[in-house]
């Protein structure tokens, strides 16, 4: 480990020889000055990990001392150090940035767990962290092996999602190698659950199905309405359960947590057929046989989700309820601005739903445009571009009004999505579906042991195009891929977001209750 340097700034240095004695002694390097001046010109001179600053000096203040040394180099830490317990000087100096503030007389302790704070924080950190995931790694590992049920799984994906958290802010690499390994073995895993569960829960009899799309709304948001709540279901298309926790902490200024679910997206985990799903309280093949006039096949030119409003009401009708509701989908600043100006009509509404497409419209042009490629290049980046945008974004100023509103707020997604990066050949005609994670079709040529296969769509209460059509879904890491072209799409789709198949990031999706704060 290198030596540390530190400058400590003070008009009576001498008497606190004792001080840098000790610190020499631990292993620091202490330059020393008696004024603002001086210890500037040693800023520019030389290169230290931290200062300690007097803050009455003669001369230039330490708090003038504190603005320059800022100017010239923003990230160093500066530890102010006064006689002085003033509330306005303490203001002051924590409004010029400094690091961390000690009140004379301070003892070598003090000093010491000040640099650690400061200097030593991140490498802490990493070694707290790299030892508390070692010790828990094993025990993940017994889970991922001997998980038979659905609430197992979404305790495997928590803890997974919570040290991947963990380590992003920490510089144990080795460890988020091997975390990744753990990610993917529990992938793997959570795929064969898939495949010898899914049917099964469209039994009615099956008491261990888990909430599934189409039940969102008669479990989550009609209880909470019967209770005479005015509700904001805010729908965020394609989110992950990473990406939540991400701009949680942003939206608890506004919001405080009552209760956060996990359910799963029924198969394809595609906007087409999840959230219509989820809309109309039916799966889509039931969409298709009540309202055929409100389901598009894929082959059908037009957009998939345009009768999401006309679904909502007649999924009311269909059960009796005579709430009022709005819905509205933002899909560009304009369409934000417009429910920023007129939010206060929300007040006429029982339930106000809001979707906001940004993250989905993200992982498309992270796809499509090599910039996007670049600045979002894997889950940590594609989680700080996230929580960059909902910073800055009109979503952010909207929970921030709503919340003045009093209204009870609901968060959720439609489906996930995972990185891929595994291509597996498939063979179809023109009228193969062309999402990459599933396809539907009747023509298609495949490995079956590569894929999720469904020979008869309505077992899983899916529609089909003819007679003979098949699903097909990818598992883990995996995306389908013709021959025609195939190095020139592999390279292309490789390491991109997708949704439609088999993975936990895409089919085990947060649900949130939030109250205003205040309330």
């Amino acid at each position: 480990m290198k030596q540390l340097n530190l400058l400590w700034v003070d008009d009576e240095i001498d008497l606190l020889r004792p001080h840098i004695l000790f610190l020499q002694e631990k292993g620091y390097r202490v330059d020393t000055a008696t004024n603002g001046e001086d210890a500037i010109k040693l800023v520019l001179s030389s290169n230290f990990d931290l200062i300690f600053l007097d803050e009455n000096m003669p001369g230039i203040s330490g708090l003038e001392t504190l603005s320059k040394i800022k100017s010239l180099n923003p990230g160093l830490p500066v530890v102010m150090i006064t006689k002085s317990e003033e509330e306005d000087i303490m203001d002051e100096a924590i409004a010029g940035k400094i690091d961390d503030y000690l009140i004379k007389p301070v003892n070598p302790k003090q000093i010491l767990l000040s640099i650690k704070k400061n200097i030593d924080m991140k490498r802490l950190v990493t070694e707290k962290t790299t030892s508390a995931y070692q010790a828990e790694f094993t025990r993940i590992g017994l889970l991922i092996n001997t998980a038979y049920n659905f609430d197992e799984w979404v305790d495997i994906y928590k803890k997974l999602t919570y040290w991947e958290l963990e380590l992003e802010g920490s510089e144990a690499e080795d460890m988020a190698e091997v975390l990744k390994m753990q990610e993917a073995d529990a992938n793997s895993g959570f795929a064969r659950f898939i495949k010898a569960n899914y049917f099964s829960w469209f039994d009615r009899n099956d008491s261990d199905k888990p909430l599934l799309s189409p039940n969102i709304l008669k479990q989550k948001i009609i209880p909470l309405l019967g209770k005479g709540e005015k509700i904001c279901l805010l729908l965020i298309d394609n989110l992950r359960l990473d990406q939540w926790r991400t701009i949680f902490p942003i939206i608890e200024e506004y919001f405080r947590l009552e209760s956060e679910d996990i359910y799963c997206c029924i198969l394809p985990t595609a906007t087409q057929y999840a959230r219509n799903a989820m809309f109309a309280g039916l799966m889509p093949l039931e969409i298709e046989d009540i309202f055929p006039d409100l389901w598009i096949s894929e082959e059908e030119e037009g957009g998939k989700n345009l009768m999401e409003e006309e679904l909502l009401k007649k999924h009311f009708q269909r059960i009796g309820c005579d709430y009022r509701f709005s819905y509205n989908k933002i899909n560009n600043s304009r369409d934000a601005k417009k429910l920023l100006d007129n939010k206060a009509d929300l007040n006429n509404y029982d339930l106000n739903v809001v979707i906001f497409n940004f993250v989905d419209i993200l992982s498309h042009a992270r796809t499509e445009m090599a910039m996007i490629k670049e600045l979002a290049n894997d889950e940590p980046a594609y989680r700080s571009l996230t929580r960059s945008w909902f910073q800055h974004s009109n979503l952010k100023d909207f929970l921030k009004e709503l919340s003045f509103m009093k209204h009870k707020l609901v968060i959720t997604t439609d489906h996930g999505a995972i990185r891929v990066s595994n291509p597996v050949r498939i063979i179809g005609d023109k009228k193969t579906s062309a999402n990459l994670r599933y396809k539907q079709g009747k023509n298609l040529n495949y490995d079956p042991s590569q894929v999720f296969e469904v020979k008869k769509p309505s077992e899983i209460h899916l529609p089909k195009s003819n007679i003979s059509s098949t699903y097909i879904f990818s598992y883990s890491y995996d995306f389908f891929v013709y021959p025609n072209n195939y190095n020139q799409f592999v390279n292309h789709y490789r390491n991109t977001f997708q949704h439609g198949g088999i993975s936990m990031e895409e089919m085990l999706v947060p649900i949130a209750v939030l109250s205003p704060q205040g309330i």
